[in-house]
C-alpha cells in the first residue's frame, strides 16, 4: 500500500453500482429500468422477479453498498485521505444522474469512479461507462458545468481483493466433514455471459475465445487455489463455472452451469465441493438465490456436502485496496512513476479503456475511455 496520501487532481470518489429493489413495490419498476427498451411485458417481469419476492422484494445489494461506503470512509479517514465518497446506481435510487448532479453542486470537478465489478466485460465495464455518458449528456442539457470523470482500473488481481477470498475458501473447507475435506473440489463461480460478449471482452488485441473475461477469472481462480495449497498443504482440484444465465436458449452462453457442474462432480466421485463466488463483490441476489438457494438445493438432492465461501463485501483489506488504487491513479495523473499493485501473470490492466474494448451491441457514447466525448 502507498504512503503518499495525495489524491490530487481528484476531488471526489463515486461508488457506481447496479442497484436493486428495497421492497415488493419496487421489484417490477426496478426490472423495468434494467430491461428498458427490450419490450418485455410487465407480467413477464413479475415472473422474472420471483427471486426478489422470495426475499421480501428486497435486494441485499443496496445495504451491502452502504456497508462498503462505511468501510471506505473509515479507511480513508483512518489514513488521512480526505476524499469525499458518493454513491450512485444504474437502475435504482440513488440514481447515477442525481448523484452526479449533487457532486457538481458540491463543487467537484475531477471525479474518480469505482464500479462494483472487478472484471472486463460489456456489462461489467463498458455499460457503466455508457451510463456515465448518458448522465453527463442529461446534465449538460441542464446547463451544468460537467466534471471530468475517470474510472479505476479492474482490480480482480489486487491482493486486497484476493486475500479475503482465499480466507473464505479455507474457512469453508474447514467446515466440511473431516473425511471429505482434503478431497474437496473448488468450483469458482461467476456470472455467465453470452460467449460473443466474452470473446470481445477487454482490449482488441486480446479478443478471442473467452477474451479478457474468462482469462481474468481463470487467473483469479488459479491464484486462490495456489494460495490455498500453500496455506493448507493440500492441492484441491478446481474449475471455473458459471451461474445466473438469463438469455434466450438459442444464444450460446458460457458454461458449465453450477448446478450441472455439481451433478458432474458428484458422478465423478468427489466427496465435497466448495463454491467460491469470485465474480461477485458482495452477497447480492445472484449469490443468495443461484448459489445459496438453487445450488444448495441441488447439492442436498445429490447428498453432496457443499459450502459456499464468502465474497469480499466490506472487508477492510478491500477498502484498503481501493485506497491504494485511488492513490495509484492519482499519481499516474500527476505524471509520477507508479508501480501498480497486482498479483499473477496478467499484471495491472489499463487505466483508460482503449477503442474497441468490450464493444457495445450498438454504438453508444461511453465516458472514461479513449473515445469518450467528455474527456
Amino acid at each position: 500500500m502507498r504512503d503518499a496520501l495525495d489524491a490530487t487532481p481528484y476531488d471526489a470518489l463515486l461508488l457506481l453500482s447496479f442497484g436493486g429493489p428495497e421492497g415488493p413495490d419496487d421489484v417490477v419498476p426496478f426490472l423495468e429500468n434494467v430491461t428498458r427498451g427490450r419490450g418485455i411485458p410487465k407480467e413477464r417481469l413479475k415472473e422474472v422477479g420471483r427471486h426478489y419476492f422470495l426475499f421480501g422484494g428486497v435486494s441485499p445489494i443496496n445495504d451491502q453498498n452502504r456497508a462498503l461506503l462505511d468501510a471506505l470512509r473509515k479507511d480513508f479517514a483512518d489514513h488521512g485521505l480526505g476524499l469525499p465518497i458518493y454513491w450512485g446506481n444504474r437502475n435504482w435510487a440513488p440514481y447515477l444522474t442525481d448523484t452526479l448532479r449533487e457532486m457538481i453542486a458540491d463543487g467537484h470537478r475531477r471525479i474518480l469512479v469505482l464500479a462494483t465489478s472487478a472484471y472486463a466485460s460489456y456489462s461489467g465495464c463498458r455499460q457503466y461507462r455508457e451510463n456515465l455518458a448518458e448522465s453527463l449528456e442529461a446534465l449538460q442539457a441542464e446547463g451544468l458545468e460537467l466534471p471530468r470523470i475517470d474510472k479505476l482500473r479492474h482490480y480482480f488481481n489486487h491482493p486486497g481483493f484476493l486475500e479475503p477470498m482465499v480466507d473464505g475458501v479455507i474457512d469453508s473447507l474447514a467446515e466440511l466433514p473431516e473425511n471429505a475435506r482434503d478431497g474437496a473440489h473448488i468450483a469458482f463461480s461467476t456470472h455467465s455471459i453470452p460467449t460473443a460478449s466474452a470473446d470481445t471482452s477487454g482490449p482488441v488485441e486480446g479478443h478471442g475465445e473467452g477474451g479478457a473475461y474468462v482469462a481474468q477469472h481463470l487467473e483469479v481462480a488459479r491464484l486462490i487455489a495456489d494460495a490455498v495449497r500453500e496455506r493448507t498443504g493440500v492441492d484441491h482440484p478446481w474449475q471455473l463455472v458459471y451461474q445466473s444465465r438469463s438469455g434466450a436458449p438459442h444464444i450460446p452462453w458460457l458454461e458449465p452451469d453450477i448446478c450441472d457442474h455439481l451433478e458432474e462432480r458428484h458422478a465423478s466421485g468427489v466427496p465435497a465441493v466448495v463454491i467460491a463466488p469470485i465474480g461477485f463483490v458482495s452477497d447480492h441476489m445472484e449469490v443468495l438465490y443461484d448459489l445459496d438457494t438453487e445450488a444448495k438445493a441441488k447439492a442436498e438432492e445429490l447428498g453432496l456436502p457443499m459450502r459456499r465461501s464468502a465474497t469480499v463485501g466490506d472487508d477492510p483489506r478491500f477498502a484498503a485496496a481501493i485506497r491504494d488504487l485511488v492513490l495509484e491513479r492519482a499519481g499516474v495523473e500527476r505524471g509520477q512513476e507508479v508501480t501498480p499493485c497486482a498479483l499473477g501473470a496478467l499484471g495491472a490492466g489499463h487505466n483508460v479503456c482503449p477503442v474497441g474494448c468490450c464493444p457495445a451491441r450498438a454504438a453508444k457514447p461511453a465516458a472514461a475511455g479513449v473515445d469518450s466525448p467528455y474527456a
